[in-house]
């Protein structure tokens, strides 16, 4: 039976863009993108290389500033004059970008703990604590059970989804609201994959949104619940998963891309 990653869903949104417009170097990359995501539901946003998607997560994540357009965060305004990386932290916004989001050769407990460290009232870091906490959300998220890997295990020893898992499970413990997810499954092998999504259902499970974005209609049909498409630019379409087929999905798409 195919399963959505939705367990519950709240009639007040999470998130709210209305009329998101950014410019580069004359080039209209975003023009008017409106959607609302809830509690406990997974957006798959799908769109060509070029659509916007990359633009768009940056925005949300405070890395970039829109050019015009407004966004809520549970029904209050949001000033993108003083929005930035920390403040959609403080939102309980966490993004994981395509782009490698843990250090590479750093442990998993200081990459868990980056920008967020424990200090005591000294001003030291509580390295032991947050030895520990890593080890919490390496069982309990990650499902990590060997003694081979343990909080001070450096990043490169770990798989695909061994990262992935590391880096929602940290979303997870941290309670962000929503966690944004760019092409969360690329070469990752089948099982790798199954647990990613499993993460994600956990995520929503527990009340948080998520956005997934991905190239793989299939994967990306399994875990949303609703449906965004970007094509330069513009949302060209918003479906449940009750109104369009995967098929269907998967045609409006290739339509999209054929388009002169």
């Amino acid at each position: 039976m195919m399963m959505t990653g939705s367990c519950d869903q709240a009639s007040v949104p999470i998130l709210s863009l209305r009329n998101i417009c950014k410019r580069f170097s004359g080039t209209q990359v975003l023009n008017d993108v409106s959607f609302d995501i809830f509690a406990g539901e997974t957006i798959g946003l799908l769109g060509d290389n070029g659509a916007g998607k990359s633009t768009l997560i940056k925005i949300l994540a405070g890395v970039h500033r829109p050019d015009s357009g407004e966004m809520d965060v549970d029904g209050q305004p949001v000033d993108f004059a003083t929005y930035a990386i920390g403040r959609a932290r403080n939102y309980g916004i966490e993004t994981v970008f395509q782009e490698n989001s843990l250090g590479e050769q750093q442990p998993l407990w200081r990459n868990i703990f980056v920008g967020r460290e424990l200090p005591n009232r000294f001003g030291l870091l509580k390295i032991g604590e947050q030895k520990k906490v890593t080890m919490q959300i390496l069982r309990k998220y990650v499902g990590l059970q060997g003694k081979a890997i343990n909080a001070d295990s450096r990043v490169s020893t770990l798989s695909g989804g061994e990262r992935q898992g590391v880096t929602i499970g940290r979303a997870m413990y941290f309670n962000a609201r929503l966690v944004i997810l760019d092409e969360p499954t690329t070469a990752l092998s089948l099982g790798e994959v199954g647990r990613v999504l499993n993460f994600i259902r956990q995520l929503n499970c527990q009340g948080s949104a998520c956005i997934f974005i991905s190239h793989n209609v299939g994967q990306i049909y399994q875990i949303a619940d609703r449906f965004i498409i970007l094509d330069r630019g513009q949302v060209m379409g918003e479906y449940r998963k009750n109104e369009i087929a995967a098929d269907q999905l998967s045609n409006h798409l290739l339509q999209l891309h054929n388009q002169v």
